[in-house]
């Protein structure tokens, strides 16, 4: 019980008072005079002074003690509220160390990304000097424009991760369209890798918001790209249950391994794909996994090694809020 914790807290009040009393009970005990002597009165009111000056430079060298303690924060607290405080500031203090922590992995994740990022963009540059050495081809030109307009626009969409909240526009879209504009982009690396490309869906209306949609799509599609072989095929299909919509991209690529299946989306994970593709940095899938989160969105990856891989985005079918605020609002 609190009472009976704030009585424990207390104890030194209760001693000074029973000391004070059984010393003014003993002088008056033992005073052989009848009635009221007022100099055995003041002779007890100065043993209670005594008593109390006594108390008070215990209490302060046990507030001395205290102090000197906090520094090394092995302390016991000195009264109830005390107790409180100290718990509150423990609190306080590991919220603290929690938030500095995370601070720096939030720095060391923006050093890892600029770090991979220019080496990434390195090579696109490299290609494009060698193409000014030689016959320009418009087509590969072409080809190494689109990688580094892709890297930027990671870079742009990983530096607005944080200020989500100020840069979304929730509507209702249609997501093939979106795949259509995407794959037209791509139309020149699906050509040259002799890529085919089946889209199995006429439409798919969901709420979302269309930028960042298309280069949360793109993301994957260019995933699909890179590890999909000469010759193969990347199929492009929607389903729907009674909780969600899903858009799915399937491609005959070289797949992942299911030891390192769940750490795709992880940031910088690139795995055993990623380390036999050098351009690889794990940035795409990171950065579309937290931007399909942030729209209330998700994405689920299935992969077999040599056969392909499916990613998947869900979008859930219940009602957006703020999409009947805004309509409300309009009429």
């Amino acid at each position: 019980m609190k009472f009976l914790r704030y009585l424990n807290y207390e104890k030194p009040y209760i001693y000074l008072y029973l000391v004070s009393f059984l010393v003014v009970a003993a002088i008056f005990f033992t005073d052989s005079h009848d009635g009221l002597d007022w100099g055995t009165f003041f002779y007890a009111f100065a043993l209670s002074v005594i008593v109390l000056i006594g108390f008070l430079i215990f209490r302060y060298q046990q507030n001395v003690r205290i102090i000197q303690q906090m520094k090394s924060q092995q302390y016991d607290s000195f009264s109830l509220e005390g107790e409180f405080a100290k718990a509150y500031i423990d609190e306080l203090k590991r919220e603290h160390i929690r938030e500095m922590n995370r601070i720096q992995d939030k720095q060391k994740e923006h050093y890892n990304f600029i770090v991979s990022w220019f080496h990434e963009i390195k090579t696109p540059i490299a290609v494009l000097r060698l193409l000014q050495q030689t016959d320009m081809d418009k087509d590969s030109l072409r080809e190494e424009i689109t990688k580094i307009e892709n890297f930027v626009d990671q870079a742009l969409y990983y530096a607005k991760l944080d200020s989500f909240n100020q840069d979304y526009d929730i509507q209702n879209c249609d997501g093939i369209r979106i795949v259509k504009e995407t794959i037209k982009a791509h139309a020149k690396t699906f050509f040259s890798k002799k890529i085919r490309i089946e889209i199995n869906a006429a439409t798919l209306d969901v709420q979302s918001d269309p930028k960042w949609l298309q280069f949360i799509v793109n993301q994957l599609i260019t995933n699909s790209l890179k590890y999909t072989e000469p010759g193969g095929e990347i199929t492009i299909s929607v389903s729907e249950t009674p909780k969600e919509k899903r858009l799915i991209i399937r491609d005959s690529g070289i797949g992942i391994s299911q030891k390192d299946l769940p750490r795709i989306f992880n940031h910088g994970f690139t795995g055993e794909t990623g380390r036999t593709h050098t351009n690889s940095t794990g940035m795409g899938l990171y950065l579309a996994q937290n931007l399909s989160t942030k729209l209330g969105h998700y994405i689920s990856c299935t992969s077999e090694v040599g056969v392909y891989t499916q990613f998947i985005i869900h979008f859930p079918k219940d009602d957006d809020l703020y999409l009947q605020l805004k309509k409300t609002h309009d009429d």
